[in-house]
C-alpha cells in the first residue's frame, strides 16, 4: 500500500493538470490510469481546437475555465515545448437566423472577457480570410484569439513535469473500490496495488460516475449520470492542408459546435465531428459509414469540394463525458464525502480549458484546508523540439552528439531513431507502437505507419526485452504479432 496527500484518478487532460499544478507543493502525488499510458481516451481523440471562450454561457464554470484555460495554454506553450498554432476561428452564416446566433456569440464573448473578438459583415470581408469558403458565406464571427493544438503534448508535458517533481505515474490501474477509512483518508484500490490518500480527485472521464458510485457505496444514488457523445472525424493529408486558414466553424446547435474544417497544428486538416447519444458507448471508438457520409455532406456548407476519398489518411472517434441533464462542467467537493473532488462532464471545450482545470484544483484544496506549501525548487519539463523543426545547424550539432539523430525512421514524419528511443527512456516512456506516435508523430504520416511501424516495433521489443506477443499496438493485450506464420505457434 502506498499512501499519499493526493491521489488523481484517470491520466487525460484534466488529471494531468491537477498533477502538474499539485506538484508545485510540498504533496505527495500518485496519477493512476486505467489505461497504460498518458492521454488514451478522449484527450487524443478530438478536433485538437483551443477555443476562445465565447460559446459557453456567461457565469458558468465552462465560460470561466474556458477564458482562463486558453489564456494559460498559449502562455504555457513555450515553457512545456508542444505544438501551438494561434491561427483563430470563423463562426460562418448565410441566413439571417445565422447572423443572430453570430450576433448572439459576440456578445456571449464579451461577456466572458473574450479578447480579440470582430464580426465579418460582408462576404468579400469572409472570403478575403478564407477564400475557399462556400460562396454564399456573407457573414462570421472572428476570434483571433482561438488556436490549435496537440492535445496529447499537452497532457504529456504536464505529466512528465508532475513526474519529474515527485509525482508518481501507475497506468494499466484501474480502480476497482474505493473505502473510506475511519481516519477520513481513502483506500483506493486498484489491480496493481492499493493506495491510502488523504485527497482524492475523480478524473475519470467518462467513467467518472462509475468511480463516485464507487466511493458512495450506500448511497450511490446520489451521484451523477455521465451520457457518452461519440463524434467521428476525417484526418486528411499535408497536400490539403491549407485549405482554410482558420478553424472554420458552422453555427452550433443543440447537439453542439457542429461539423467543423480546420488545419492541424501539424499541417493536416481535420473535418468532423457529428454528435452521436444513441447508442453510444463511453469506450466506443468504432466508426461508421453513416456517420462519416454524414460528416462529408455537412462539411460541404463551409468548404465545397473537399478530397475526401483521395485524400483521407485516417478517420477516428472519440467520446465525450457530457453530463445527464446538465451542460455545465460538474467540478467540486463531494457534497457527501469530505476531500473527494469531481471534476466531471468533462467534454468541449475541455481542452482549452486544460490548465485552468489544474488551478481550479488547486483552489479546492485551499478551501479545503489542505497545507499547500510551494516547493522552493520546481522545474518545468519542456519537450523537445522535434528533429526537423530544427534548423540545418542545430540538426548537425545533434547528429554529432549522437548518431541516433542521423537515422530516419519515419519517413513521413521525418521522425528519427534518436527521437524514438528518447520516447521510449521518457520520464514516463513510451510502451507501445502508438506511445511512441503520440510522443514523436512516428506513423502519423500519410501511410500511417506502414513503413515505420515494423522499426517502432522492433525497438520497443529490443529496448524492453519483450517477446513478440508483448509489443502491443496502443491498449495492453493488443499484441500486433500474435504466432509464426509458417509454424502457427505461439512465439
Amino acid at each position: 500500500m502506498k499512501s499519499v496527500d493526493v491521489l488523481i484518478i484517470g491520466a487525460g487532460i484534466t488529471g494531468t493538470a491537477i498533477a502538474y499544478e499539485c506538484s508545485k507543493y510540498q504533496l505527495s502525488i500518485a496519477l493512476v490510469e486505467a489505461e497504460n499510458d498518458v492521454s488514451m481516451k478522449t484527450t487524443k481523440a478530438n478536433s485538437g481546437i483551443v477555443h476562445a471562450g465565447y460559446d459557453p454561457l456567461p457565469g458558468t464554470l465552462m465560460a470561466r475555465l474556458n477564458v482562463e484555460g486558453s489564456k494559460l495554454t498559449r502562455e504555457l506553450a513555450p515553457v512545456l515545448g508542444f505544438h501551438y498554432d494561434p491561427i483563430g476561428s470563423l463562426v460562418i452564416g448565410s441566413t439571417e437566423s445565422d447572423h443572430a446566433i453570430i450576433n448572439e456569440l459576440f456578445d456571449r464573448g464579451k461577456k466572458n472577457g473574450v479578447e480579440g473578438l470582430s464580426i465579418l459583415k460582408t462576404a468579400k470581408e469572409v472570403h478575403k480570410l478564407d477564400p475557399n469558403l462556400a460562396p454564399e458565406i456573407n457573414y462570421a464571427l472572428l476570434a483571433k484569439s482561438a488556436a490549435v493544438c496537440a492535445p496529447w503534448e499537452i497532457a504529456l508535458a504536464f505529466a512528465y513535469t508532475a513526474v519529474t517533481n515527485g509525482a508518481s505515474f501507475y497506468g494499466d490501474s484501474p480502480v476497482t473500490d474505493i473505502l473510506l477509512q475511519e481516519d477520513g483518508r481513502y483506500l483506493v484500490k486498484t489491480p496493481k496495488g492499493d493506495f491510502l490518500a488523504t485527497y482524492v480527485f475523480n478524473a475519470a472521464g467518462t467513467h467518472a460516475d462509475d468511480v463516485y458510485r464507487l466511493v458512495l457505496k450506500e448511497e450511490a444514488g446520489l451521484s451523477f449520470r455521465i451520457r457518452p457523445c461519440k463524434g467521428e472525424y476525417y484526418l486528411l493529408d499535408k497536400e490539403i492542408g491549407s485549405l482554410v486558414h482558420h478553424v472554420i466553424f458552422q453555427t452550433p446547435t443543440k447537439l453542439g459546435k457542429g461539423v467543423l474544417v480546420a488545419p492541424t497544428v501539424h499541417k493536416n486538416l481535420i473535418v468532423g465531428p457529428n454528435a452521436m447519444y444513441e447508442n453510444a458507448g463511453k469506450d466506443d471508438v468504432s466508426t461508421t459509414n453513416d456517420a462519416l457520409s454524414y460528416i462529408r455532406k455537412a462539411s460541404e456548407r463551409s468548404v465545397p469540394g473537399i478530397r475526401f476519398f483521395q485524400q483521407n489518411i485516417r478517420n477516428f472517434s472519440g467520446v465525450r463525458a457530457a453530463l445527464e441533464g446538465r451542460e455545465d462542467f460538474l467540478i467540486e467537493e463531494s457534497p457527501i464525502r469530505k476531500n473527494f473532488f469531481n471534476f466531471a462532464g468533462i467534454k468541449s471545450p475541455g481542452v482549452s480549458c486544460g490548465p485552468a482545470f489544474g488551478k481550479e484544483a488547486v483552489r479546492l484544496l485551499e478551501k479545503a484546508g489542505a497545507p499547500l506549501v510551494e516547493k522552493k525548487y520546481f522545474k518545468n519539463y519542456r519537450l523537445e523540439t522535434p528533429f526537423v523543426d530544427l534548423t540545418p545547424e542545430e540538426k548537425e550539432a545533434k547528429i554529432r552528439e549522437n548518431p541516433h539523430y542521423g537515422q530516419v525512421i519515419c519517413r513521413c514524419e521525418t521522425v528519427t531513431e534518436g527521437e524514438i528511443l528518447d520516447a521510449l527512456h521518457a520520464p514516463i516512456p513510451a510502451t507501445t507502437i502508438d506511445g511512441v506516435k503520440r510522443r514523436t508523430n512516428a506513423g502519423m504520416g500519410r501511410c500511417q505507419g506502414g513503413f515505420c511501424g515494423p522499426k517502432v516495433f522492433d525497438m520497443i521489443r529490443t529496448e524492453d526485452h519483450l517477446p513478440f506477443d508483448q509489443v502491443y499496438q496502443d491498449r495492453t493485450g493488443s499484441s500486433v504479432v500474435v504466432s509464426k506464420t509458417k509454424e502457427g505457434e505461439t512465439k
